[in-house]
């Protein structure tokens, strides 16, 4: 009974604060929020209303990283974010997911896989993507609106689709 108190207590409390407006004050509230629950955040984080981060720790964000509306970040495998960094409209990372049981047993409770989500600095991740657990996005890499980035994207490179593909080299 009493985590079931805490648990919806968090969640109010964190849907309550990251739906303050993305002006300077508020963010300097969310980061803190988010430094007193373990996390590593940067100078200069911007937060749109309505982000989730859950749970708030086991992430570290580099200096003026931009996290736009609806923005959904998954950090049980852990998830870094490079400075300078643009997380576009309603992406969601993903730093978790179910795992699929052998020999048609029930998926509800066969559990999940964790695994490190990275994005390095100057990167630019379009609006409506999905970044799958054990991805790393190098620096300086862009990945276009929709895409689904299931295999590393290397340096420099503009990836898109679904699943994302190399589109080309930036100049």
């Amino acid at each position: 009974m009493m985590k079931n108190f805490f648990v919806c207590t968090y969640e109010f409390l964190g849907r309550l604060i990251f739906g303050l407006p993305r002006h300077k004050v508020f963010n300097f509230f969310k980061s803190n929020y988010m430094r007193a629950q373990g996390c590593e955040i940067g100078r200069d984080i911007t937060f749109y209303p309505g982000i989730k981060i859950n749970p708030a720790r086991n992430i570290i964000l580099g200096n003026n990283v931009d996290l736009a509306w609806g923005v959904i970040i998954t950090t049980t495998g852990g998830v870094e974010i490079g400075d300078r960094t643009l997380i576009g409209y309603r992406t969601l990372i993903s730093s978790a997911n179910h795992n699929i049981p052998s020999n048609r047993e029930h998926i509800f409770g066969s559990g999940h896989t964790a695994k490190k989500v990275t994005i390095g600095r100057d990167c630019w991740i379009g609006g409506n993507s999905v970044i799958v657990a054990g991805v790393t996005i190098g620096d300086g890499a862009v990945v276009g609106a929709g895409s689904v980035v299931t295999k590393d994207v290397k340096p420099y490179t503009v990836v898109g689709g679904v699943p994302a593909k190399f589109l080309r080299e930036r100049d």
